[in-house]
């Protein structure tokens, strides 16, 4: 996957079917939208996600007084780099992140259709939600796309919002389900485990001095992490899954810092993975974080959590 990330870059020769939108999450209705312009490569054309980065909200939420570069607001489903790895693995020849700023966001929508669509990207299929708004003050719509279709020989197509018991799946009701901490829904929605990923570094070993030895992630800012605590998890190591038990969360009974870190006990690995990038899927939240009075007290709790994750597992496999 060729992946574009300033307007220089923005030149692609071959006819394209383009998807537009943000893909905060990638849940089951911009899956959509990604199966109508993958089915556009048997007929020839490279399946292009036309996304933005920053995401509008950072970009226009930060304008607020005394907001922070990641506030949790401002913060996303899924980071630049595991939103590369999905798309990359799902089949698509060209990621546009289109630089989002004040001076970009301010382009005239149709602009939009005929320099950047036409004449950059040769767009001969477009698709889009309906709830599509690009350019100056959002005013672009799917209407205007359908508008200029003829004239510039594209075809628009739009893909209606995948709805499930009775309302409309989006990257707010995932966020809402991420934050409440509720994972089986936030699988729903999404179709996978809500995950964090990220490359295994060295820690202070507490949890090896405790018994526990642990795989530490510390997740980028950009990241949306559900609330602090103990959650059941499955992580991948080199192609393979194994079962953890993951804690998120500044571990305040050993740390007094504001560092948020994501450290997993996996089940039956034996292997050294510092360095290694790995994906933590998380399952079930089990409890809150908390502080206890000492070690002892803490290492009786981890005892308490990998036996309960012995449970939910039962070692027969995923769930």
């Amino acid at each position: 996957m060729q992946i574009i990330d300033s307007m220089e870059q923005l030149h692609i020769e071959e006819d394209t079917a383009v998807a537009i939108g943000k893909f905060d999450g990638i849940h089951l209705g911009h899956q959509a939208l990604l199966r109508e312009i993958l089915d556009a490569k048997k007929h020839g054309l490279k399946a292009v996600v036309f996304t933005f980065y920053p995401l509008p909200a950072v970009v226009f939420g930060q304008e607020e007084k005394g907001a922070q570069p990641f506030d949790r607001r401002f913060q996303s489903l899924n980071t630049r780099t595991e939103k590369r790895r999905y798309l990359e693995e799902a089949g698509i020849d060209y990621l546009v992140e289109y630089p989002l700023n004040l001076t970009t966001a301010a382009i005239e929508p149709v602009d939009y259709i005929t320099s950047i669509l036409v004449e950059r990207m040769h767009v001969k299929l477009v698709v889009a939600g309906p709830d599509l708004s690009f350019g100056k003050q959002g005013k672009g719509d799917f209407a205007l796309l359908r508008q200029y279709a003829a004239q510039y020989h594209y075809e628009a197509r739009q893909i209606e919002k995948v709805g499930m018991g009775g309302k409309e799946i989006s990257s707010t009701r995932v966020r809402d389900a991420v934050e409440q901490g509720d994972m089986k829904a936030a699988r729903v929605y999404l179709g996978s485990w809500y995950s964090v990923e990220g490359i295994v570094l060295h820690g202070t070993e507490i949890g090896r001095t405790l018994g526990f030895p642990t795989l530490n992630l510390v997740p980028e800012k950009e990241k949306l992490l559900p609330p602090f605590g103990v959650y059941h998890s499955q992580v991948e190591i080199e192609g393979t899954w194994y079962q953890g038990v993951t804690n998120i969360g500044r571990k305040p009974t050993v740390h007094d810092g504001e560092d948020v870190t994501v450290e997993t006990f996996v089940f039956h690995y034996q292997g050294q993975a510092y360095g290694l990038p790995v994906r933590v899927e998380l399952l079930e939240y089990a409890r809150p974080e908390r502080k206890f009075a000492g070690k002892e007290q803490l290492m009786e709790q981890i005892r308490q959590d990998v036996e309960r994750a012995e449970r939910y597992f039962g070692f027969t496999g995923h769930p």
